[in-house]
């Protein structure tokens, strides 16, 4: 069997190199591959196009790399909570690329798929469609996007094996099993990781055809986004 379990995220992400396109899971702050962007960060990797449902906040996540202006492009549809990712914009010092998120969803499906392109109605009529085909299906019009794929996919899963299969656990079964299937080189950080054997088959969501390398992260911090209390 191939040896797919290494050290930790240093490891993992060393040959990730600048102007690489990555993939990186999570949907706001769950379920993101902490450990991996912690690496990248002391990597100085620099000149990376982003695809991530969210851009972080300023001071976790994908907002560590935006603020070390690591990441020159991002490919994204909720960019709200990172107040540098919008000065960045503002200023022209960062490529954006937003995206409806089920389309997102569906083209980083597409890439793990092997489908080129597809329809959807999505955007029809907007500026999303600059540049774009159009097709009328039925009497209504769809708008092709072509699919998504990436250098490296950095997914964070709850429990792997040793051979790679991934459990998600609640919200962070996201866009991760999505961006799993859609990298080139897909890395898995996980919370647990148990021999091969040891996951029942059923309530694997990744299988590890998918994953070439895996490790088992530590110190997640887990936050939330925007944390709302009322009174009992």
């Amino acid at each position: 069997m191939i040896q797919k379990t290494v050290e930790n995220a240093e490891a993992a992400v060393k040959d990730i190199s600048d102007n690489m396109v990555l993939m990186l899971g999570g949907f706001g702050l769950c379920g993101i591959p902490e450990n991996c962007i912690s690496a990248l960060l002391k990597s100085g990797v620099k000149g990376l196009t982003c695809i991530s449902n969210n851009a972080g906040v300023d001071d976790f996540g994908i907002g560590l790399m935006l603020q070390s202006r690591q990441v020159k492009k991002m490919i994204s549809s909720y960019v709200g909570e990172n107040a540098e990712f919008e000065r960045q914009l503002l200023q022209g010092e960062l490529e954006v690329q937003l995206i409806p998120q089920g389309t997102l969803a569906e083209r980083i499906r597409a890439g793990g798929a092997g489908i080129p392109a597809f329809f959807t109605p999505a955007g029809v009529g907007t500026e999303i469609a600059e540049g774009k085909e159009i097709r009328e299906f039925h009497g209504k019009k769809y708008l092709m996007e072509e699919w998504l794929q990436a250098d490296f996919a950095l997914v964070k899963a709850w429990k792997g094996d040793t051979a790679g299969n991934l459990i998600f656990k609640g919200t962070a079964r996201n866009f991760n099993p999505l961006m799993a299937a859609a990298g080139k080189i897909t890395i898995a950080e996980v919370e647990e990781l148990v021999p091969a054997g040891e996951l029942n088959p059923n309530e694997i969501h990744t299988p590890g055809i998918y994953v070439q390398r895996i490790f088992q992260g530590s110190g997640y911090e887990k936050r939330i986004e925007q944390r709302t209390v009322r009174e009992a």
